[in-house]
């Protein structure tokens, strides 16, 4: 298995997204939650944008410097 830095995709109410993503970073999308879903099934792109952008956030350390010193 392959050191993912998503860890389990928690099975929440869907929400409905319309954004537009490039072809690459959709095939590479998919091709993660393949392999995030460790031969289960897939887990669609639309799931996976939500947490890779909580784990960019809480580990971006200028964004947690910068939020500091405005608080």
């Amino acid at each position: 298995m392959a050191k993912l830095k998503l860890g389990p995709i928690a099975d929440d109410k869907p929400v409905k997204v319309a954004l537009e993503l490039p072809a690459a970073l959709h095939r590479d999308l998919t091709e993660y939650g393949r392999l995030l879903a460790e031969g289960g099934e897939p887990i669609e792109p639309a799931k996976l944008i939500v947490p890779m952008l909580e784990r960019f956030i809480s580990t971006d350390r200028g964004f947690a410097k910068a939020r500091r010193s405005i608080g």
